[in-house]
């Protein structure tokens, strides 16, 4: 089962797609770490994700979409796997919907968090002092969930379209955000 974790800066993807992996026993696809452990690496793609990341752009999509590509070719995505932080766009979704089509497993559902965005940027920057993530200043914060309104959001539309998006509220405890996710996937997850 393939899903898509869909949701502003701050909403949870990273925390809830944590506590998923363990309860669909599949791998997990994060751009996010992904971009992180590039940008750290040194590498060219790392250099050139590291300066659209320290301004709170999106990395351009031929250099997402190769690093994800590179790893679906993992023999631990043959049975699924969590996609968080991806796609951001729409060629993106359509671009991974080709993908996933070729190789026979396509998407089972896209999982949108929602929070209010004051709330999102609260969480944000409380994460970052605990983390030390220099990436997180108000600032790119506010650039970040800009991108995502011009961005991503429409991607809502393109999985609703689908019959595939599942909206879930993201504020509350983990637990209880948790408990929302695990009952949608398990309403929809085959036997």
């Amino acid at each position: 089962m393939l899903i898509v974790i869909i949701g502003p800066p701050g909403s949870g993807k990273g925390t809830q797609a944590r506590r998923l992996l363990a309860h669909l026993g599949v791998p997990h696809i994060s751009t996010g770490d992904l971009l992180r452990a590039a940008k750290q690496s040194g590498t060219e793609l790392g250099r050139q994700a590291a300066k659209f990341m320290d301004e709170g752009r999106l990395v351009p999509d031929d250099l997402v979409l190769a690093m994800v590509a590179e790893k679906l070719q993992e023999p631990q995505f043959d049975k699924g796997g969590l996609f968080d932080g991806f796609p951001r766009t729409i060629y993106q979704a359509k671009t991974l919907d080709v993908s996933l089509r070729e190789r026979g497993t396509p998407l089972a559902m896209a999982v949108e968090l929602k929070a209010d965005e004051e709330e999102l940027t609260a969480r944000i920057l409380k994460r970052a002092a605990i983390e030390k993530r220099t990436d997180d200043t108000p600032e790119t914060i506010k650039q970040r969930m800009e991108v995502y309104r011009k961005q991503t959001a429409p991607l809502l539309d393109y999985y609703r379209g689908q019959g595939k998006l599942v909206s879930i509220d993201a504020l509350g405890t983990p637990d209880e955000v948790f408990s929302r996710i695990r009952a949608a996937i398990d309403k929809r997850r085959p036997a």
